[in-house]
């Protein structure tokens, strides 16, 4: 990436959310945590499609991360429940507004039902002209960069021959650009092993809004705040 000096960050071409706060949202409410990850799942196609229409033309949204399956057996048999629940719902309406879908992840570890589902949809929407909205579902940076080393080896490129560019065709994310604007909802300061190599010169927002709360205003305030940012890549 060449370095800039002092230039305006302007609006993000990819905006990346760690979607946190679902449970603490539902204990709020005085429900049931699941109601918690219901509601969030219902506030994912409003807040793509808010980021589409103020100028974002890639969103990449992280709900379920590799470490996530340690989670009590119950609440992840329940989550895959209502991911089921809202594939059709959701893909269609993203359909709707030719948008690109993709998943980023594992899928070797999903209910056959949910992998065929994912598989159709991707296959549904590839052919779209507008956005791209990615989904990280069974996602961790680490595992990624691993499974992208052994590709690379693999391939029988020599090692000599690796480059950052040559790298990033093994990626989850080949094709996309680096991410921007990194937000994370629910109030904690960390990337949770989210994009780590593709979020390296990323700006990063933290907010204590719980994710089904984080609605077009709050959206807004984020792009707002990533416009104020003076980039600087390759050194102080």
């Amino acid at each position: 990436m060449s370095e800039t000096q002092g230039a305006s960050a302007a609006l993000p071409q990819h905006v990346a959310i760690i979607m946190d706060g679902n449970g603490r949202w539902a204990v709020g409410q005085g429900l049931p945590r699941m109601e918690g990850h219901r509601a969030g799942l219902k506030n994912v196609s409003k807040a793509v499609r808010a980021l589409v229409e103020l100028g974002v033309p890639y969103v990449t949204l992280f709900s379920f991360s590799t470490e996530n399956w340690k989670r009590p057996e119950d609440e992840i048999a329940g989550l895959l429940r209502l991911l089921a629940e809202a594939l059709d719902d959701t893909a269609k309406e993203l359909h709707r507004q030719d948008i690109v879908i993709r998943h980023l992840g594992r899928l070797d570890r999903l209910p056959i039902s949910l992998r065929l589902g994912i598989g159709r949809i991707v296959e549904q929407t590839k052919g779209n002209k507008g956005a791209v909205a990615s989904f990280a579902f069974d996602y961790g940076g680490r595992t990624e960069i691993i499974e992208a080393t052994r590709k690379a080896v693999e391939s029988g490129i020599r090692p000599g021959k690796i480059d950052e560019t040559i790298f990033e065709g093994f990626l989850n994310t080949t094709g996309l650009p680096d991410v921007d604007l990194l937000v994370r909802t629910g109030g904690e300061k960390r990337l949770s092993n989210f994009l780590l190599w593709q979020s390296a010169y990323a700006e990063l927002y933290f907010t204590d809004t719980l994710w089904p709360d984080f609605g077009r205003a709050e959206i807004e305030k984020a792009l707002a705040d990533y416009a104020r940012r003076q980039r600087r890549f390759g050194g102080l």
